[in-house]
């Protein structure tokens, strides 16, 4: 932001502030309050106390943050947090931002993991852990594993786990290399964003290990699928998620490997973002 800016005297006309350099409002909102030192949730305080004076202090660590989005650099990296699924994950710059669309994924896992007492289930490519600490959260009497190949990935999602009392058993490992056998569900979200994406330069601040799976995007759910019936429990959930425009293609990976009740599920904008199947050994 240019130096010469006059300094914002009030809590609005900071939030003013930032919303003429482009921000986006809600965006502005969570990062004023973040320099204020107050929660994230307490936008209802922004209205009760916008005639509040802007301290110095705060005002600095607004406009350097500011300058940070306008960057590109995401909110939650900024904040430090993110909410997932009723849970509040600390994030940073070694692990995706979770998305809200991820919540699809766990919500079908859940009702896979239906009718099934102390189901064991193994999330890859775990990252913050968002998906795994989720259906822990949620399924106290599950056995949830989580596995990432990157081992900054996995401190900040051992982090989150220590930090909400969830009993994830973390792995170092590629994929489904020296996992378990019996698991009621695989679930991943894993790199599904072709190599030359356009959407990439987008993404520049968030981890491109996570991001980029070859030439179609579909190289490591190719491998998911060829490796997991031999880690499934009879009658067990391979759910994936994948790109916008790669259900038809991810449902044809699963039903040539053998899967049955192939399927997709749609994300909160009617867009096909999972598609997972049934392991039977007998057909």
């Amino acid at each position: 932001m240019a130096t010469d800016d006059p300094k914002p005297s009030t809590v609005a006309q900071a939030l003013a502030a930032g919303i003429a350099l482009g921000i986006d409002r809600l965006d502005a909102q969570l990062l004023l309050l973040h320099a204020l030192g107050r929660a994230p949730h307490d936008r209802a305080w922004l209205l009760a106390h916008d005639t509040d004076a802007m301290p110095d202090t705060a005002w600095s660590t607004l406009s350097a943050q500011l300058s940070r989005r306008l960057a590109g650099e995401p909110v939650a990296y900024l904040l430090g947090e993110k909410e997932f699924h009723g849970l509040d994950l600390r994030v940073d710059a070694r692990v995706l931002v979770p998305r809200p669309d991820t919540e699809t994924l766990v919500e079908w896992a859940l009702q896979c993991l239906e009718g099934h007492a102390a189901p064991r289930v193994v999330d890859l490519g775990t990252g913050s852990g968002a998906i795994a600490l989720a259906l822990q959260h949620a399924r106290v009497d599950a056995r949830v594993d989580a596995v990432d190949a990157s081992a900054d990935a996995l401190a900040v999602a051992q982090a989150n786990a220590r930090r909400l009392g969830l009993p994830v058993r973390f792995a170092l490992a590629d994929w489904l290399d020296g996992a378990d056998t019996g698991y009621t569900v695989i679930a991943s979200n894993p790199p599904y964003i072709a190599a030359d994406d356009p959407h990439l330069p987008a993404l520049r601040h968030e981890p491109v290990s996570a991001l980029v799976a070859g030439v179609d995007g579909l190289d490591d759910i190719r491998q998911i699928v060829r490796h997991a019936p031999a880690h499934l429990a009879e009658g067990g959930w391979l759910l994936l998620e994948h790109g916008h425009d790669q259900a038809a293609a991810v449902r044809q990976l699963l039903a040539e490997r053998g899967f049955a009740e192939v399927q997709s599920r749609d994300d909160l904008a009617g867009i096909q973002r999972c598609s997972g199947g049934i392991w039977r050994t007998v057909k």
